[in-house]
């Protein structure tokens, strides 16, 4: 059975609509989570809201939103006020145009969900756009009112279905160039280039995220248990980190020990010479 779908309304193309359905592709959920409790009494403990200046609580129907004018000034917004600010929602993921694949830049991606027909008598229009957008190598551009924003999404193809990504704004991603300022303009070449070109290569594989553990959650989970069983864990120590001194020479090792681990080319039997006369 399905996932039950978090959003639903129409893919729309042109005057091609196809009803559609988006679930979310990912979650926390399923990791590890703790509860503030009263070390004295075990209770859970839970948030209050006080006065910045007198410190006395504030209850929930006194707490209004404000946006800050000046130096401790606000301007206080009813919830009314803010309502009102929410745009309509038409539930149609509207495509703008369709973008090439490779021009796509991911700094902006925000988070992934599935999308998927909405009903049987979709699925020929779902089909139909995929296979169109998978044979053109292009995603497409739409802009929905998601989760009370208008969002904007790519839309690609994924195996037999397709994936929605919501997309940051240009004006919420920094510029690379504030974050690069600083790296001087160094040019690698020669040996070093080789050596590090050949690392690359005694490593190459495949995309498996699979094979990547959450460390940290693992921990959690076996120091619950631990708890649960009467045991104790003792603090793991620190693995000490050397700084790199002299690149060459680790580049040197890199590559001694990558080609150590990778198995040898069998060699092929020589050709025995027929002796003349």
């Amino acid at each position: 059975m399905a996932p039950r779908a978090i959003w639903k309304g129409l893919l729309k193309i042109a005057e091609v609509s196809c009803p559609v359905a988006l679930h979310t592709a990912a979650s926390t959920s399923e990791r590890i989570a703790f509860h503030t409790l009263n070390r004295a009494t075990g209770h859970r403990v839970r948030r209050q809201f006080v006065d910045a200046a007198t410190g006395k609580p504030v209850e929930k129907e006194d707490q209004v939103k404000g946006y800050e004018v000046g130096d401790g000034d606000y301007l206080i917004l009813e919830p009314e006020e803010i309502a009102a600010a929410v745009p309509e929602s038409d539930k149609t993921l509207a495509v703008a145009s369709f973008v090439a694949c490779k021009d796509i830049d991911d700094v902006y991606f925000d988070r992934p969900y599935y999308l998927t027909p909405a009903d049987p008598t979709a699925q020929e229009a779902f089909a139909l756009i995929r296979e169109g957008m998978r044979r053109s190598k292009v995603a497409a551009l739409a802009q929905a009112v998601l989760f009370r924003r208008v969002r904007t999404v790519l839309i690609r193809a994924h195996g037999s279905g397709m994936i929605a990504t919501t997309l940051n704004f240009d004006y919420e991603v920094r510029p690379a160039a504030e974050a690069f300022r600083d790296i001087p303009a160094t040019k690698i070449k020669g040996e070093m280039l080789e050596l590090a070109e050949h690392i690359i290569a005694t490593k190459a594989g495949e995309f498996d995220i699979a094979g990547f553990d959450d460390r940290y959650d693992a921990s959690l989970a076996e120091l619950v248990k631990a708890k649960l069983e009467g045991r104790r864990i003792a603090p793991k120590k620190q693995a000490r980190r050397e700084n790199v001194v002299d690149l060459m020479a680790a580049l040197r090792e890199s590559a001694g020990v990558a080609a150590k681990s990778k198995p040898a080319p069998r060699k092929k039997p020589a050709s025995r010479q027929r002796k003349s006369g």
